[in-house]
């Protein structure tokens, strides 16, 4: 948090800005903010660091223009300083085959300064795993790793999913709560009755024809529904196989209650993410329309299972044959414990995405700074002119991350960056 006379500036981990009549009265701060929400969207970690060499940057700027040092020769400066820390980053970086113990040890790094050790050790595998389960051909989206959490026991019940977490379950009492051996039927069709656009009436002079007028209403929709029991049996009588329906659209009670007479669970109302998601992870293909259904257009998964929490009720799909998706089940206690697991596992998550998209590491620990600031102590010789203050002020920000660090862990800075 950033403080000033008339406001203040929060950032959120989520890179989220929330500012208090910072934009008139503190420009400065607010341009912060924006500098550390632009590192937030493209790298998606690194923004107290941002905020903090910022913040340090400004300090030293600020101490030679008060020795008349004009505000564009300095800007000069720090703009070759730059330039030359990029290309100097080129030479310091380490290539290296990102195997799963190296982006572990990635993945650590940035875990550990955000949540408890333990939980972050625990998270370390969880994040890591993710991503390399849904890399496919050096492409990774992140949006197929799905953040589902669960306010339910602690923190360290957080778990991996090779598979999906749907936030609902079946509608019918008598549906199976658990089955395995699952083929997964992942359609978008309507299966409820629905009334007429137009206005219309039906009219009877006795009970038979009321029942034939019901049937006939009932039977567009029926026949849908039967041609899902007829494949059901097709594929899975005689089998230990099972049959499970995931519904973009409607289901009425009465297609339910046929569904749950064939033993099958049906799921409606999915969301169209997790559609998406499902022929990703269980394969087969979403349907349209039930004519002409094919064992071809079924997904499989080991276990379909119903967890109740509370009135809430979650669908587990695990096993699945092809999990380029997955699902990050969060657990907590609390909102607050649940916001800052999620945003831990974000940040590790890119951090992991970087490291795999870039194939190369750097030293932590302020040791990349640290070397930076000497690189540019022997640059600013080359330099000429007054133009070298702002060099100089550029490798003097760069050790605020060292100082940083060392201030936190108990040490004196000054005299560990001496030491360093």
């Amino acid at each position: 948090m950033l403080v000033g006379g008339a406001g203040q500036v929060k950032l959120t981990k989520d890179g989220n800005i929330l500012l208090h009549e910072m934009q008139i009265q503190h420009p400065t701060a607010a341009m912060i903010a924006r500098a550390a929400t632009a590192q937030d969207d493209i790298v998606g970690d690194g923004t107290t660091t941002n905020v903090l060499f910022i913040g340090e940057l400004l300090r030293k700027a600020e101490q030679y223009l008060a020795e008349s040092v004009h505000p564009r020769v300095l800007v000069d400066g720090i703009e070759m300083a730059k330039n030359e820390t990029l290309k100097f980053l080129e030479q310091i970086k380490v290539s290296k085959e990102m195997n799963r113990e190296t982006l572990i040890e990635v993945a650590r790094a940035s875990l550990m300064t955000k949540i408890h050790p333990k939980l972050a050790e625990q998270l370390t595998e969880i994040v890591t795993d993710a991503v390399l389960q849904i890399k496919r051909e050096n492409k990774i989206d992140l949006h197929m790793v799905e953040l589902m959490h669960m306010k339910h026991k602690m923190s360290n019940e957080t778990k991996l999913i090779k598979g999906l977490v749907l936030d609902h379950g079946a509608r019918h009492p008598d549906m199976p709560k658990k089955l395995e051996n699952c083929y997964i039927l992942t359609c978008n069709v309507s299966l409820e009755y629905e009334k007429t656009e137009a206005h219309s009436g039906f009219f009877w002079s006795s009970a038979e024809q009321r029942e034939a007028l019901i049937k006939s209403e009932r039977k567009f929709t029926d026949e849908k529904v039967a041609k899902i029991i007829e494949l059901k049996r097709k594929v899975c009588d005689g089998t230990n196989k099972n049959f499970v329906v995931i519904n973009q659209k409607g289901i009425d009670p009465l297609s339910l209650d046929m569904l749950a007479k064939e033993n099958i669970i049906g799921i409606r109302r999915a969301k169209r993410r997790n559609m998406e998601r499902l022929t990703l992870a269980c394969g087969g293909n979403a349907v349209n329309s039930v004519d002409d259904l094919q064992e071809k257009d079924l997904g499989f998964a080991q276990h379909v299972y119903e967890h109740e929490l509370g009135d809430d009720k979650y669908t587990f799909v695990e096993g699945v044959t092809n999990p380029l998706s997955v699902t990050i089940l969060i657990k907590g206690p609390n909102d607050y414990s649940i916001a800052q697991t999620k945003e831990a596992v974000r940040d590790g998550l890119r951090a992991v995405q970087n490291a795999l998209n870039d194939q190369a590491v750097v030293p932590g620990a302020g040791a990349f700074e640290i070397a930076t600031a000497e690189h540019l102590a022997e640059f600013k010789k080359t330099v000429k002119g007054k133009a070298k203050y702002g060099v100089e002020a550029f490798a003097q920000a760069l050790l605020i991350v060292p100082r940083t660090l060392a201030s936190n862990s108990g040490f004196d800075p000054e005299e560990v960056v001496i030491k360093l």
